[in-house]
C-alpha cells in the first residue's frame, strides 16, 4: 500500500458566483460542476477522509474559463498540502506574461483545454506557431503543461513534444483512448505510441481505472500493457473529483483495489512519486 496519495485532478467550484463568475470555456459550463459543485473547503473535507495526503488542483476552464482567481485564493495559505495547475490562452500576444501572473500567485502548473465533454474545437491550434512564446516558458521555467485532448489531435501534439523536449507535457484521461476492444488494445495505439517521447506523462483518472473493467478489457492486461511502455515512473493518478458522481473515499477505494496487484514500486509511482516530479511544490517542503 502506497505510504502517501497525491491526486493531481481535483476541481474546486465556489459558491460566491459574484465574486467569482461564470464564464465557461467554450460558452457551455460543464454538468459536474453546475449539479454537483465542490468548493474547497469541501474539497478538504473529502480529502481528509479518503486518506488524500496533497493535491493538485485543477483549475475548471469549463466554469471559470481563463480566470484562475478561485483557485489562486483558495490555495494562497494552503500551499504545504495544495499546488494550483492553471489556464492561459497559450496564443494570446500576453500568454507568457499571464503565465507569470500565475506562478506568482502560488500555482505552479498549466493546463490547456482542447477537446472535452463541453467543448469540441480543430486541435490544431496546440501547435500553433502562436503557441511558441508559451511553450518556450514553460520550458525555461520547468513548467509541467497537462492537456485535455483526444486522440485525433496527437499529430499536432507530437510536433510539440519533438519541439519542446524538456517539456513535461501530461495527457489528461489517458486521451480517453478506446479499450473495451481488449488486448492487444489496438484502438489506444495512438495514445500508446506517445510513449516514444519521454517528455509525455499520462494522468490515470477514476473513470479509466474503471473502464479497464468493461468490455474485453481486464486491469492486468491493460496495466501489463500500459506500464510495459510508459513505465510507472510516468503515470501519475488523479480523482477527477468531483467531476465523477462516487465520493472521493469511494474513489481511492477502488482505484487502490484495481491496482492493488502491481508491484509496490509501480503503485507508489502512481499514486504519488510521479505527481511530485510533476509538480515539486507538492515533494516534501
Amino acid at each position: 500500500m502506497p505510504e502517501k496519495l497525491f491526486d493531481i485532478h481535483p476541481h474546486i467550484i465556489s459558491a460566491d458566483s459574484q465574486r467569482y463568475p461564470v464564464s465557461p470555456l467554450g460558452g457551455k459550463r460543464s454538468e459536474w460542476s453546475t449539479h454537483r459543485p465542490v468548493d474547497f473547503e469541501q474539497l478538504v473535507a473529502g480529502m481528509d477522509e479518503a486518506g488524500i495526503t496533497k493535491a493538485a488542483i485543477v483549475h475548471s476552464s469549463t466554469t471559470y474559463g481563463y480566470d484562475n482567481s478561485y483557485l489562486a485564493d483558495s490555495i494562497a495559505e494552503h500551499q504545504q498540502r495544495f499546488t494550483g495547475v492553471f489556464s492561459v490562452d497559450v496564443r494570446a500576444a500576453d500568454a507568457p506574461q499571464r503565465i507569470r501572473y500565475w506562478l506568482d500567485r502560488g500555482l505552479s502548473g498549466l493546463r490547456l483545454f482542447a477537446a472535452g465533454s463541453t467543448v469540441k474545437t480543430d486541435q490544431s491550434w496546440i501547435a500553433d506557431p502562436a503557441s511558441y512564446p508559451a511553450w518556450e516558458y514553460c520550458e525555461q521555467h520547468g513548467i509541467a503543461v497537462a492537456i485535455s485532448m483526444r486522440q485525433e489531435g496527437l499529430p499536432h501534439l507530437t510536433q510539440i513534444a519533438k519541439r519542446y523536449p524538456s517539456v513535461r507535457i501530461v495527457l489528461d484521461h489517458l486521451l480517453h483512448a478506446p479499450i473495451s476492444d481488449g488486448p492487444a488494445y489496438a484502438a489506444a495505439t495512438p495514445m500508446f505510441e506517445m510513449a516514444h517521447y519521454p517528455n509525455i506523462y499520462l494522468k490515470l483518472t477514476s473513470a479509466i481505472i474503471r473502464r479497464t473493467q468493461e468490455g474485453s478489457a481486464t486491469p492486468e492486461s491493460f496495466f501489463e500493457k500500459l506500464l510495459g511502455a510508459f513505465g510507472s515512473q510516468r503515470i501519475a493518478w488523479g480523482s477527477n473529483y468531483p467531476a465523477v458522481e462516487q465520493s472521493l473515499p469511494e474513489i481511492v477505494a477502488h482505484g487502490k483495489a484495481t491496482l492493488a496487484f502491481l508491484p509496490q514500486e509501480d503503485q507508489e509511482n502512481i499514486f504519488w512519486r510521479t505527481a511530485a516530479t510533476l509538480y515539486p511544490a507538492l515533494a516534501d517542503k
